[in-house]
């Protein structure tokens, strides 16, 4: 399994960033966060600092078995406006590979790239307009083929086991959710 790569802009969401790293290393997924400026240092959406694993310009992410775009405003828009990430998400596309993105990143970052086209994807409400070639899901999670999105910070945790499921399988999302105490009910948090 190859490692994945959740990327960070200032303005980030840190509920639908911070809680699907935590919930994909429980599950013994190689992740690390990665800033997209030159600091390994990012900043929130809501003021809280976070140190990156590393620095855009120090790791290739190209071999990534998952690129992971937490939402958050301006944090989507700063990420979208990285070429380099763009291509970067269009490369992995082309070949299969796994992108997950919440909030407003799959309207603002992969749908003008076209990586949502035809595809089963949800956002944060107010940015549906954007997924108008997309097949706009009203689940908090929506998963087609090899791209995952989701609504918002409630669904981060459903994201992030949604995440675990694709790669590990779901015993090995269930076991991780039971141990987070998630499944007081039998209904699962993503479709």
């Amino acid at each position: 399994m190859n490692t994945s790569y959740l990327l960070l802009a200032d303005g980030f969401e840190e509920i639908e960033a911070l809680s699907v790293v935590d919930i994909m290393r429980r599950a013994e997924m190689e992740v690390l966060t990665v800033s997209i400026t030159d600091s390994k240092t990012v900043t929130g959406a809501h003021g809280i600092p976070v140190i990156a694993d590393v620095t855009f310009a120090e790791v290739d992410c190209s071999a990534a078995e998952w690129l992971i775009l937490p939402g958050g405003m301006p944090g989507a828009l700063n990420l979208a406006a990285k070429s380099e990430l763009r291509e970067l998400l269009k490369a992995q596309n082309i070949k299969g590979g796994k992108i997950a993105a919440i909030c407003a990143s799959p309207a603002v970052v992969l749908a003008p790239l076209g990586i949502l086209d035809g595809k089963r994807a949800t956002c944060y409400p107010g940015f549906e307009q954007a997924l108008n070639k997309a097949k706009l899901s009203e689940k908090p999670v929506a998963i087609d083929d090899n791209i995952i999105t989701a609504n918002g910070p409630a669904a981060a945790t459903g994201f992030g086991l949604a995440i675990v499921a694709m790669s590990k399988g779901e015993d090995v999302s269930r076991t991780v959710a039971e141990g987070m105490l998630l499944y007081s009910t039998p209904q699962p948090f993503f479709f």
